[in-house]
């Protein structure tokens, strides 16, 4: 009997630990839910050097063991390689050799005190995909992501055989909110972001958004940086996209209210050999929040002509 209460007040112990490290930590957890799926479907967790900087990155392979078309997903401003999670295993299953990066400054990756940029962010991909012995790849970016996208397309392009922009920024228009919007410090300027993300924003409890800010204000600076790069001007594409020779998809979510479809719309004319795919009831995070529709469009057009 003693041996029996030792044993549950030893179990009771580690669920008060646990209890307590998610209420501290949520994001943290919720993270390791996310690596853990990744995990069951076969994507590895991987590093390399880009430029004398800790790069890391998903990997994931087609499951019949063919080599795969290679495919490079590039994640947002104040994202990580974890936010392709939806479709990392999908992309892989329909015959993709998938990377996912972590950008310099974001998740995983080297944090060093650099000026971040565009340009800068254009060239750790670059490099990476030297690293990791791809002389090219299809190229898949979101948001600010797209924007890198599209510049290698047009700087390096036999880096690049096709090329799908997610919701991508990279052209002038007259936002509907202060950059201030992307570094909330409060529980009001998180929701404002939230809705400014999603058409469809989840209410957090108060011990997640206080872990969100905290996440937030971590990466704030690197954030402030590559905003002040993109407001200069030097990289914006407005004057460059009829010179996008590769065969180019575009996917917006026709709710999006932080660059808004008729971003995507102007995008879409300017390239010359491109197709617009709106994805109804869906935000500025269509490949997380609606992966299947996403992946409708995406895979055809990919493994078209390939």
């Amino acid at each position: 009997m003693k041996l029996l209460l030792r044993i549950a007040a030893t179990l009771l112990l580690l669920v008060l630990i646990a209890s307590a490290g998610f209420y501290w930590n949520p994001l943290w957890v919720h993270d390791q839910q996310i690596r853990y799926h990744l995990y069951r479907s076969h994507v590895r967790s991987e590093y390399t050097q880009v430029d004398g900087y800790r790069i890391h990155y998903f990997e994931a392979l087609p499951p019949d063991g063919s080599p795969g078309i290679p495919l490079v997903l590039i994640h947002g401003l104040g994202a990580r390689a974890e936010d392709w999670s939806p479709m990392i295993p999908s992309l892989a299953a329909a015959g993709f050799h998938v990377y996912a990066p972590d950008l310099l400054g974001y998740g995983r990756s080297s944090h060093p005190n650099v000026a971040y940029s565009i340009l800068l962010e254009e060239n750790i991909v670059t490099g990476f995909m030297q690293a990791i012995h791809q002389p090219h790849a299809d190229l898949d970016g979101w948001s600010m992501g797209g924007w890198i996208a599209a510049k290698i397309a047009l700087d390096h392009r036999t880096l690049v055989d096709r090329l799908v922009l997610d919701d991508s920024a990279g052209l002038t228009f007259q936002p509907s909110f202060d950059r201030t919007a992307f570094v909330p410090t409060d529980a009001a300027s998180l929701y404002r972001l939230q809705t400014l993300l999603s058409p469809h924003p989840t209410p957090l409890p108060p011990f997640v958004v206080r872990a969100t800010l905290r996440k937030i204000a971590r990466n704030g600076a690197i954030v402030q940086q590559t905003m002040d790069s993109m407001e200069a001007g030097p990289d914006l594409l407005d004057a460059r996209l009829a010179a996008i020779h590769q065969p180019t998809l575009i996917v917006w979510g026709a709710e999006d209210k932080l660059i808004p479809i008729t971003v995507g719309e102007t995008m879409h004319r300017d390239i010359p050999n491109s197709t617009l795919v709106p994805i109804p009831n869906c935000g500025h995070l269509a490949p997380n929040e609606c992966p299947k529709p996403v992946l409708a469009a995406t895979i055809p057009f990919l493994k078209a002509e390939h």
